[in-house]
């Protein structure tokens, strides 16, 4: 009687098990609102100072925030998610996920801002980041930083555009410097580069390769500059690219100098799915660095995966969103909160009285 007793507990723990491994798992693809899978934000270990509920109590909302403004702001104009997406890897991959791309130039030279690779960043996209940083600082106070906003906006950006939803950890504070031409030059592989180029840069940054195809899908938004791709053009069309292509690219891009554009994309250029993949395999990448991800054998089996299967691209490309937010992160007491995210607080005084003398000049011009 005792060892059935034992026995028939037995099977009830089983069956409590499998109920909640069954649950746990329906709540997963009822929190998830995309094809992607739940990611599990546990699995993912933090640097220190960041959290999973770092505003929990100075700013309960900041989520939903900054979600309905950018609802609002793609409404107008989609492809605003890919410049706020771009921000956030231009941001992190120079001197971390510190602000310090919104930085203006000072005294002690110029900013990020003007350098080569964040020449095409959208104007746009920085009035969104201080727009939502004067929004979310109204209903909460001057408790979340510059580096935060672009972090979340970033993953908004992504999951607007049909892509996964993804937690980012936060407790990011804003940088006090920015980095020089020739570190952010040095940090921001170029699009002419090749796979082994794009692959030891980011390795120097901790990420694999599977990271490095993964968040190469941030291409499948947005658009592109001729400039950016008219090497394999001109004055000879690189054999690896589609021929009808390349033709319809050089009635876009007459010349090497042309300041023209066009999607990364040609199948859904506005929706974050796979098909940048399938453009890869196709051998209709605009990019040397993007193309050159198929044709390379230590990504190429990565490239088909993903074309093959959007949720495992999703999965893959969400954790790898993870680790690239969390680079060379300022927490705790290091860096500041910005009242501006174009400027340090020291120099915000100088920034506002600034304007006041314009406003006052201004005024004067129209009596």
């Amino acid at each position: 009687m005792a060892s059935s007793g034992v026995a028939l507990c037995f099977t009830c723990f089983l069956l409590l098990l499998v109920s909640f491994i069954h649950a746990s798992s329906l709540h997963c693809e009822s929190e998830s609102s995309s094809s992607s899978s739940c990611t599990n934000p546990n699995k993912h270990p933090l640097v220190n100072g960041l959290s999973w509920s770092f505003y929990e109590s100075t700013c309960p909302n900041l989520d939903s925030l900054i979600r309905k403004h950018l609802k609002k702001v793609f409404t107008n104009d989609i492809g605003l998610a890919a410049g706020l997406l771009r921000l956030h890897f231009h941001d992190c991959f120079v001197q971390g996920c510190d602000g310090s791309v919104l930085l203006d130039g000072s005294a002690s030279g110029p900013s990020e801002k003007e350098a080569p690779p964040n020449l095409s960043l959208r104007a746009e996209v920085f009035k969104i980041i201080e727009d939502l940083r004067a929004h979310v600082h109204h209903h909460c106070g001057s408790v979340v930083s510059c580096a935060d906003i672009v972090a979340v906006a970033a993953r908004d950006s992504v999951f607007l555009s049909g892509g996964p939803e993804y937690k980012v950890p936060l407790g990011r504070r804003d940088g006090l410097t920015f980095a020089t031409r020739n570190a952010t030059l040095a940090n921001l592989p170029a699009p002419t580069s090749n796979a082994t180029v794009i692959l030891d840069s980011l390795a120097s940054k901790g990420f694999n390769p599977v990271d490095v195809v993964a968040l190469s899908g941030g291409h499948t938004i947005g658009i592109s500059h001729c400039t950016s791709f008219t090497n394999r053009l001109y004055p000879n069309q690189d054999p690896v690219m589609d021929k009808s292509l390349a033709d319809k690219l050089k009635l876009t891009c007459p010349a090497t100098n042309t300041n023209n554009t066009t999607v990364m994309d040609l199948r859904t250029p506005d929706l974050f799915d796979n098909k940048y993949y399938v453009g890869l395999v196709n051998r209709e990448g605009l990019f040397t660095s993007d193309q050159d991800l198929f044709t390379d054998e230590r990504t190429k089996e990565i490239v088909i995966e993903f074309a093959e299967d959007q949720s495992v691209f999703f999965e893959k490309f969400a954790e790898a969103m993870m680790k690239m937010g969390q680079l060379g992160v300022l927490t705790g007491s290091n860096g500041e909160i910005r009242g501006n995210c174009s400027v340090r607080n020291q120099d915000y005084e100088t920034f506002l009285k600034r304007y006041e003398v314009e406003d006052v000049e201004e005024d004067k011009s129209e009596l």
